[in-house]
């Protein structure tokens, strides 16, 4: 029986195995500290019997206005617990807090261009590529902005897709 529950300080020196796949960025301590303290409902572990970390979201709300989101900054799943829909769960509570909590008109997240299984994940998870960012990746490889409207944006015109692609110093961050 899986358990989704809420990150904890704790889980910082228990989920390195989920952070092994070269698919996944790693960050450095403070970070997943500051996101702990300053967005705690955005940062979740799927956790297994025997207290196993199987996988992990972290995530924040950020924008003014209608570009007010929930943003996906990291989501990984170990690679002995993948095909569960383990992902699928820990990006619906995502969006759940995104949408019902802090009213958010979407949710996105950034994806390597070369990272189809993702991609093709998000897809069925309703994300749309929103724009390309060129060299997002260590300046080396693109990535793709997908988003998901959520239900505050009616018009779903947060996920009209930008006709060009952008570069890193044209995102908008908070």
């Amino acid at each position: 029986m899986t358990t989704l529950r809420r990150f904890c300080c704790n889980d910082l020196l228990r989920f390195t195995s989920v952070n092994l796949d070269h698919l996944t960025e790693t960050f450095n301590m403070s970070f997943y500290m500051t996101y702990l303290a300053r967005w705690p409902d955005y940062f979740h572990v799927a956790e297994a019997p025997g207290n196993r970390i199987m996988g992990y979201i972290m995530g924040k709300v950020e924008g003014q206005g209608e570009s007010w989101h929930g943003h996906v900054t990291a989501v990984s799943v170990a690679p002995e617990y993948r095909r569960q829909q383990l992902a699928k769960k820990l990006m619906n509570l995502l969006e759940d807090i995104s949408d019902k909590v802090d009213k958010a008109y979407f949710v996105d997240l950034f994806v390597r261009a070369s990272n189809t299984t993702a991609i093709k994940m998000y897809e069925k998870l309703d994300y749309v590529i929103y724009r390309r960012v060129l060299r997002y990746y260590s300046g080396e490889e693109d990535g793709l902005d997908m988003r998901k409207a959520l239900s505050r944006d009616v018009d779903k015109k947060s996920i009209i897709p930008l006709k060009r692609p952008v570069t890193p110093d044209e995102l908008e961050y908070d």
